[in-house]
């Protein structure tokens, strides 16, 4: 496969959860590649960042401060950029309770970014790439504890099994428009979200990762960015209803 197939030069991305983590590491490297990067996020200092950060690298970025749970504010994000090729939904949030002191607006809440965050950036661009003749491609972010539990990770695994199911229906549904769907289900990746989530266990957690992991280290923002660049990018064109596992090796057993 010729390195022109990773060129995104012609092509706009719209990336959710841009302003830190997996979602800023995704930002810099489409924009890296050519594309003009659209960045949301409810987050407007570290938008601002991201923006910065891709700006210095000689990229071209907008940025959308917004709530991926409010449909409306995420269409309107989508009709501001324009043609839209790339979508990647990384937006998210994590909780910690068990199944039994879990409350609904837990759930609900976990669900509304995680999910419904998801599913409105999926519907509202691959409206616009039908309406516009696109064959884009759309990248949602699941994880690793879709494969396995871990005990107090209830409602966040929930909610991405959920975004598997919609990445697999939808791929089959928008597969003849020339829309692929892929998700990926990353292992743990040193981000200030699994920081904050596993503060008071995060040794604990980095050295049973480290152990279980052949590669022998934890993943990284940047680890996940280059599998987002692939499912994105003209190299996985005859890919699509697949979930890729970044996880150095480890097999989930959270």
């Amino acid at each position: 496969m010729p390195l022109t197939a990773y060129d995104l030069s012609d092509r706009t991305a719209f990336v959710t959860g841009a302003a830190s983590g997996i979602g800023r590491a995704s930002a810099l490297l489409l924009a890296e590649a050519g594309a003009a990067v659209h960045c949301a996020d409810r987050d407007e200092m570290g938008l601002a960042e991201t923006r910065a950060l891709i700006a210095k690298a000689g990229g071209t970025a907008h940025v959308h401060p917004l709530d991926v749970s409010d449909r409306a504010q995420v269409k309107a994000a989508l009709e501001a950029a324009g043609p839209v090729h790339v979508v990647a939904a990384i937006a998210g949030i994590m909780h910690t309770s068990s199944v039994l002191e879990t409350e609904d607006a837990d759930l609900d809440r976990v669900l509304s970014v995680n999910f419904r965050g998801v599913l409105h950036a999926c519907q509202e661009a691959a409206r616009t790439m039908i309406a516009r003749g696109i064959r884009g491609s759309i990248v949602t972010m699941a994880s690793g504890a879709v494969d396995s539990s871990r005990p107090g990770l209830f409602c966040y695994s929930v909610s991405k099994v959920a975004v598997v199911q919609l990445t697999r229906t939808l791929a089959a549904e928008l597969g003849p428009h020339g829309i692929r769907v892929n998700a990926i289900a990353p292992g743990w990746v040193r981000t200030a979200m699994t920081g904050r989530h596993a503060a008071e266990q995060q040794e604990q957690i980095e050295s049973m990762m480290l152990r279980l992991s052949p590669l022998a280290r934890l993943g990284e923002p940047e680890d996940i960015a280059h599998a987002v660049l692939h499912l994105a990018a003209d190299a996985s064109g005859f890919t699509t209803g697949q979930i890729l596992r970044p996880n150095g090796g480890v097999s989930m057993p959270w």
